[in-house]
């Protein structure tokens, strides 16, 4: 039976429908309304990498008729030195790079930038337009348009090779190194040209879907953030494809059909993560990290500002091992380790809460009594070769996963899911840090062979985390804090050595919770729907259905989460996540 798990979440922002608007032909004659205003008129169209420029100049030409068009980056260093640059920070690693604090102004020449500058200046009248990733760089402009989109789209049109990264030299056939290249250079540099630019801007536009733009003014934008804020909020979700797929996502929230089984879905990650913000008629998709960014304080709490800065260090996603395969056997990078080479400010601590399980199911968890280190890792080597299984159960704790079981693992400690797991993965952000250790003999999608990272995996594994500290610290750990009449909290994790605190609920009614100076992110775990209310009206009543990942914003100092619907007087169930401040 499907459920009501809603795969299009939008936020519905107030008073600002007037200044929205859908179509090459109303945002070209807005534009054209705001250059109307002098005799010589610079359009600037700063583009996010991936950004299909050539659309968006056709679009816009037919309506503003320009006297000239610019394409800025025609004055940036040539592809090779931009390699020379970045080479490094890349590594010949498929995976891991170490990241980057670029600004985009190290890419351009100077003198090219002059030339281009010249060519506008001598041209006397018209529209001028100037676009690209650093068009913001060539000319100030009278009109100063952002054309952004978000990251998943990126990676689509990476993997059609629609797109190729931006400036290289030697642009890659391995998907992994093209992701690679956008999360360690290329999305760290424009979100840095971001974040400096969006104040300035006339219009934010939206181009995630071919020749559909969407169009606001910067002021219609930024009340759009102001009101998410102020009121609780879902994530675009995606879903995506994998080795290990089961069937769980696709037969229980309406997936298209895949020729892949579904291994991935992505609710609550606002780095990789849209929203939809919904103008009256005109609902434009933005990038989350956008709301991260502007709204950092308000969203995330000051103390957790204080000590993250402007990133989103939670994140849930779901792992769909039901009728599918077990995850590949992994550890995660201690916090030294990831700083000393990744330059990574803290790593992933995670945990595995079961939302669904089949008759069987397990979780690979730490390391069984007495093992032999050199042997563990010889073995792991040698796997790598033809003809040698790694022989997993001599050496990792296996155990019985069932629904709402919360399986806890800090850096460090060996794990996967089995077969038959619906994972909840609650998590701090630094995902793409995972060390492969074994695989089970399997080829990617691409048909070659993944990842496997044994030396770095070796150099971080905790070999004390045994059976007796893995039962005691990680499995089972549920603590009642506290309960009244019709509802109990409990304590489920994650681990002391983790700065992320997970509580469940289980409530037939109405249950108050506090910001606690922190963003919280939770799930409904149990029950068909809730709904999130405010003790004072401060916003409207909030539906969420089962499996739904939801934000509350730190500067929501109070709400109550209640059974609706269907779920009216029976036992429903939340798991909610938030920083220890």
């Amino acid at each position: 039976m499907e459920l009501a798990y809603n795969r299009e979440p939008s936020t519905s922002i107030r008073n600002w429908e007037h200044e929205a608007w859908t179509g090459y032909k109303a945002i070209g004659s807005t534009i054209l309304d705001k250059a109307s205003i002098s005799k010589k008129t610079v359009v600037v169209i700063e583009c996010y990498p991936g950004v299909r420029q050539e659309e968006v100049i056709t679009g816009i030409s037919s309506f503003l008729n320009p006297a000239a068009i610019f394409r800025a980056e025609e004055a940036a260093i040539d592809p090779i030195e931009v390699d020379r640059l970045v080479d490094g920070f890349l590594t010949d690693d498929r995976v891991f790079g170490f990241m980057t604090s670029f600004q985009i102004n190290e890419f351009y020449d100077q003198a090219k930038i002059v030339s281009l500058q010249s060519q506008i200046e001598a041209i006397s009248g018209g529209i001028i337009v100037v676009i690209g990733f650093g068009a913001s760089l060539i000319a100030a402009g009278d009109v100063l348009v952002y054309a952004d989109m978000a990251r998943w789209e990126i990676q689509l049109r990476l993997r059609s090779k629609e797109i190729e990264n931006w400036r290289t030299s030697h642009p890659e056939e391995d998907m992994l190194r093209r992701y690679k290249r956008g999360f360690f250079f290329e999305w760290r540099m424009a979100d840095n040209l971001k974040k400096t630019l969006l104040g300035s801007i006339d219009y934010y536009l939206d181009t995630n879907a071919k020749d559909d733009p969407k169009m606001v003014s910067k002021s219609a934008l930024f009340a759009g953030l102001e009101q998410t804020v102020n009121r609780p909020f879902r994530l675009v979700p995606y879903f995506d494809p994998g080795v290990w797929g089961g069937t769980w996502l696709e037969a229980n929230i309406g997936l298209p059909k895949r020729e892949h089984p579904y291994a991935w879905g992505f609710d609550g990650v606002p780095e990789e993560n849209s929203l939809y913000f919904q103008y009256g008629p005109v609902r434009i998709e933005l990038p989350a990290i956008n709301l991260v960014f502007f709204e950092s304080i308000k969203l995330l709490g000051e103390k957790v500002f204080e000590s993250f800065g402007a990133e989103f260090p939670i994140r849930f996603d779901f792992l769909d091992t039901i009728g599918g395969q077990s995850l590949s056997l992994q550890v995660h990078p201690t916090n030294e380790y990831i700083k000393e080479h990744f330059g990574m400010p803290y790593t992933q601590d995670e945990s595995y809460y079961i939302l669904e399980a089949t008759p069987g199911a397990e979780v690979y968890l730490g390391l069984k009594e007495g093992i032999d280190s050199a042997a563990m890792i010889a073995d792991l080597n040698k796997a790598q070769e033809d003809g040698y299984s790694f022989p997993a159960n001599d050496y990792i704790n296996v155990y019985p996963a069932v629904k709402h079981d919360h399986f806890l693992i800090p850096a460090g400690t060996i794990h996967c899911s089995g077969a038959g797991c619906m994972v909840l993965e609650i998590s701090a952000t630094p995902y793409i840090f995972t060390f492969k250790l074994w695989d089970w003999e399997r080829l990617g999608l691409d048909g070659k062979p993944r990842p496997v990272h044994v030396e770095h995996g070796s150099k971080v594994i905790q070999w004390d985390r045994d059976t007796k500290w893995t039962t005691s610290e990680c499995v089972g750990r549920v603590e009642r804090i506290a309960e009244g009449q019709g509802w109990i909290e409990e304590r489920t994790g994650l681990h002391a050595l983790e700065f992320i605190e997970t509580r469940r609920h289980w409530f037939s009614v109405p249950v108050s919770h506090e910001s606690n100076g922190s963003v919280h992110m939770l799930n409904l775990v149990e029950g068909e729907e809730a709904t999130i209310e405010s003790p004072d009206g401060a916003f409207e009543p909030f539906i969420i259905h089962y499996a739904e990942t939801f934000i509350i914003p730190a500067h929501v100092a109070a709400y109550s989460i209640r059974p609706s619907g269907p779920s009216v007087g029976k036992t429903i169930g939340t798991i909610k996540a938030y920083v220890r401040v």
